[in-house]
C-alpha cells in the first residue's frame, strides 16, 4: 500500500470531503494529508529513516491516525500499543521491538524519565497537548513540518506494523506486518460488502492499538470513506451516533452487542440507515445478534473471522445469508483448511485446527523464529482455533484449543455450552472455563452475569441446561458475578478468569 499516493490521491479529487469526526473535530481529507505529511517530515528532523521504529500509545484521538500516516509515509515501522498498558508492559513492548521515538500522551502512573532510563535505544518522546518535561510537543512539531510527500516509497515486504497481540506480560509476541498486507483488509471488506460507497459513514469505537481499530483508517483512506472516532465504546454513545450521524455501518465484537441490548433505550433509537454490520469472532449467543438486527432491518448482518497474523477479515458470512452461527467462507485469494493434530486435512464435517495460506498471512513473529516456525508450517498458519465445515463451505468456530474441556474422556467446547447459557432470557453475559476435578480431570466452571434485576437460582439454570446439553457438557460450578474481565477490544479476558 503506497500511503503517500493515497493520501495524495484523496486530497486531489475530495479535498473537502470528512475524513474524520471526533468530538467537535471535523477533518477533511486535504487536512488528513497535511497533518500527516507534517509529522512525517518532523520525524525525519529526528532522524527517524526507513525500518526505524516509532511506537503510538495514546487513547483514540486523531493525533493517533496522523502517526499511523506519518511513520508509513516516511517507511518506518510503525509499533502500535494499547493505552491500557502498564509502565512495566510499556518498557516491555518498547525495548524488544527497539523503539526510537514515542508518541503518547502524559499518564499520571508512567514515567517519562522512567522510560527514557529503562530503554536503550529510546531517543526522543513526543507528547500531545500537555507540555512534558524531557519530551518534546507534538503540536510543536506539526507546525514546524512541512506539508509535502517524503519522496520515500516503501517496498511491499518492508515491514509496516509490530502488533503486540498478547505480548504485554511476560515474553512480548510481536506480529509482523508489511505494506503489502495493509492492502488486506480494505480488499476483503470492499470484497464481503460488495463495494464500500462514497456516501458511507462508519461508526469507530474500537482501539487503534488493535487490527480491528486499524481497519477503519485502512478503509477511510483506500475508499476515502468518513468515519465517527469514538475514544473509547459507551454503548448509548454508539447509538446516539448512529441515529445523529446517520451511520451506514460499523464492526465490533459480540460483547459490544450485548452492552447495547442491555441497554433500556436501546428499542427507541433510529437505526434505519444501517446498510451493514460486522461481527468479528464467532458470537456465543446468535440469538442475540439476530435481536439486534430486528431494529436495522435493512441491513445485512454479517458474521466474520480472523487474526491479526492473517490480516482479518479472513471468512465473512456472505451478503444475505441466515447461517449468522456461520463465520462464512474465505476470501478467492485465502485458503482455508481444517488439519488434525498431525497437519493432515480433515473432511467435513470433522473438527480439526483453522490453517491460512495467503500472501495476507504474516511473515512471523518479530526476533522470535521458533514461535514463528511453531505457527507457520509448510507455508499454512495454525490460527489455534477450533472449527470444521459445512457441506456448503461455510465455516463454524468451535472455539479456542485452550478452551476445549476433557470430561472424563469427553470433549467439552467452551463456546457451545455459553451458547446453551446465553439463551437463558434472564442472563446477560456468560463465560465457561475448565477447571481441575480429581475425578474426572477437569469439568466446566461458568461465570455468569444477570440481567438487571433479575435472579435464578442454581439449580434452575441446571434444570434449563439439561433441556439442552449433554449431562457431562453441564458446568459443575456456577459463579454468579457483577461483570467480565474484558480486554481492549471488549472480548472476555479468559486469562483472567483461569487466574
Amino acid at each position: 500500500m503506497n500511503i503517500v499516493e493515497i493520501l495524495e490521491k484523496n486530497a486531489r479529487e475530495c479535498p473537502d470531503k470528512l475524513a474524520i469526526i471526533f468530538k467537535e473535530q471535523v477533518i477533511s481529507f486535504l487536512q488528513l494529508r497535511n497533518n500527516s505529511f507534517k509529522l512525517a517530515d518532523s520525524l525525519q528532523d529526528l532522524r527517524i529513516r526507513k525500518g526505524d521504529k516509532v511506537a503510538i500509545y495514546l487513547p483514540n484521538w486523531p493525533e493517533y491516525i496522523y502517526s499511523y500516516l506519518a511513520i508509513w509515509s516516511i517507511g518506518a515501522t510503525c509499533v502500535p500499543l494499547d493505552f491500557m498498558l502498564t509502565e512495566d508492559e510499556l518498557v516491555s513492548c518498547l525495548s524488544h521491538s527497539e523503539t526510537k521515538v514515542l508518541i503518547t500522551k502524559h499518564k499520571a502512573n508512567i514515567s517519562i524519565q522512567n522510560l527514557k532510563t529503562n530503554i536503550s535505544t529510546l531517543e526522543n518522546i513526543i507528547t500531545c497537548y500537555e507540555a512534558v518535561n524531557g519530551a518534546l510537543n507534538f503540536e510543536e512539531l506539526l507546525k514546524k513540518g512541512v506539508a509535502a510527500p517524503t519522496g520515500i516509497k516503501a517496498q511491499d515486504k518492508d515491514y509496516a506494523i509490530i502488533f503486540y497481540t498478547s505480548g504485554t506480560t511476560g515474553k512480548p509476541k510481536g506480529v509482523l506486518i508489511n505494506h503489502k498486507q495493509l492492502e488486506a483488509p480494505p480488499k476483503s471488506m470492499e470484497y464481503f460488502v460488495g463495494g464500500i460507497k462514497e456516501n458511507d459513514i462508519a461508526l469507530c469505537a474500537l482501539p487503534f492499538s488493535h487490527l480491528g481499530g486499524l481497519i477503519y483508517i485502512q478503509n477511510c483512506i483506500s475508499y476515502a470513506m468518513t468515519f465517527i472516532l469514538m475514544e473509547r465504546f459507551l454503548p448509548l454513545e454508539f447509538l446516539k451516533n448512529i441515529q445523529t450521524y446517520k451511520i451506514t455501518c460499523f464492526w465490533i465484537v459480540p460483547s459490544m452487542y450485548y452492552a447495547i441490548l442491555e441497554l433500556k433505550e436501546f428499542e427507541s433509537f433510529d437505526l434505519s440507515t444501517l446498510r451493514w454490520i460486522v461481527t468479528f469472532g464467532a458470537s456465543s449467543s446468535p440469538d442475540a445478534l439476530r435481536r439486534f438486527h430486528q431494529y436495522c432491518p435493512n441491513a445485512h448482518l454479517l458474521n466474520g473471522w480472523g487474526l491479526t497474523e492473517t490480516n482479518a477479515p479472513t471468512t465473512v458470512l456472505p451478503m444475505g445469508s441466515e447461517e449468522i452461527e456461520s463465520v462464512g467462507r474465505p476470501a478467492p485469494w485465502i485458503e482455508v483448511k481444517i488439519f488434525d493434530d498431525n497437519d493432515r486435512e480433515l473432511s467435513c464435517p470433522e473438527v480439526g485446527e483453522i490453517v491460512v495460506k495467503s500472501w495476507v498471512v504474516t511473515d512471523g513473529y518479530y526476533k522470535d523464529p521458533q514461535l514463528t516456525a511453531e505457527t507457520i508450517r509448510n507455508g499454512w498458519f495454525h490460527s489455534g482455533d477450533l472449527g470444521r465445515f459445512d457441506p456448503g463451505g461455510n465455516l463454524y468456530i468451535v472455539g479456542r484449543k485452550k478452551e476445549m474441556i476433557k470430561v472424563g474422556g469427553e470433549i467439552v467446547f467452551e463456546p457451545e455450552v455459553e451458547s446453551v447459557i446465553h439463551k437463558h432470557p434472564d442472563i446477560a453475559e456468560a463465560a465457561v472455563i475448565g477447571v481441575t476435578d480429581k475425578l474426572r480431570g477437569e469439568v466446566p466452571k461458568a461465570f455468569i452475569v444477570l440481567k438487571e434485576n433479575k435472579n435464578i437460582k442454581e439449580e434452575d439454570l441446571r434444570y434449563f441446561l439439561r433441556q439442552h446439553l449433554a449431562q457431562f457438557k453441564i458446568p459443575h460450578i456456577f459463579e454468579f458475578v457483577d461483570s467480565l474481565p474484558k480486554n481492549r477490544t471488549g472480548k472476555i479476558d479468559k486469562e483472567q478468569l483461569r487466574k
